[in-house]
């Protein structure tokens, strides 16, 4: 069985451990909640747990659809082994409705459906606010390969297929969601995590949101709303 050793990286919501195999580490999701950069953070009970979980049945379910993830093993109720991925500090932003940034940015209406859905890039730097970029920035500046961008796209497209169907299903919008990728061997794969801290989520007939913009607007129920999104989808929180 793999064993943790030395922490490798925390980060705002989950802590990376070194493992005892070289080319596998640990994520522990922590019940740690952030926003603004952040700037705020908070301790929600049970939330470590609910999205390690949400996000192992996620990644399941990507895999099926021949997108390759980093997932190894679901660990316990809050860790799960990964591969050990060398991280393209890029992310890719997928948005079916507006939302958010978007809204700020253009002034369009929150809601607003977005055909065919946008593609974004953002350099993934908290310190800078984490700005938009451009595949030729990427290129120069030397944080991804034109190929690696391609895949990147494609991957975040088909993504998005698999996940509209998934959450449509359950009575659910999928809003926007982000996606973090790396190079394992050469090849292109999934890594990070996809549950509700990094997508928005809407029910289909009210638009009661169940992400983490309860959080960050203070609408309360951050917990709750996660836990009736993984109960909608059929995942074991037991």
């Amino acid at each position: 069985m793999v064993q943790k050793t030395t922490e490798l990286y925390r980060g705002k919501a989950k802590t990376v451990y070194n493992t005892t195999a070289e080319n596998l580490l640990i994520l522990h999701f922590r019940n740690d909640t952030s926003a603004f950069d952040g700037e705020r953070i908070e301790q929600l009970d049970r939330k470590g747990m609910i999205n390690n979980k949400f996000n192992y049945f996620i990644m399941q379910k990507l895999e099926a659809a021949g997108i390759p993830t980093q997932v190894e093993q679901l660990l316990s109720d809050d860790e799960v082994v990964v591969k050990k991925l060398d991280m393209i500090p890029v992310e890719c932003v997928v948005r079916n409705y507006a939302a958010g940034s978007l809204v700020r940015r253009l002034g369009v209406t929150e809601g607003e459906h977005l055909t065919p859905a946008t593609f974004e890039l953002f350099l993934k730097n908290d310190a800078l606010h984490d700005p938009m970029v451009n595949e030729s920035l990427a290129v120069s500046f030397g944080w991804a390969t034109e190929e690696q961008l391609a895949t990147m796209k494609q991957l975040t497209l088909k993504a998005n297929q698999v996940l509209l169907a998934l959450f449509d299903a359950a009575g659910m919008l999928l809003v926007d969601f982000k996606l973090e990728f790396g190079i394992f061997n050469g090849a292109v794969v999934l890594g990070d995590e996809f549950s509700p801290d990094g997508c928005r989520l809407w029910d289909k007939e009210t638009r009661k949101k169940l992400d983490k913009d309860r959080f960050r607007q203070g609408l309360g129920g951050v917990v709750e709303a996660y836990e009736e999104v993984a109960q909608r989808l059929g995942v074991n929180l037991d």
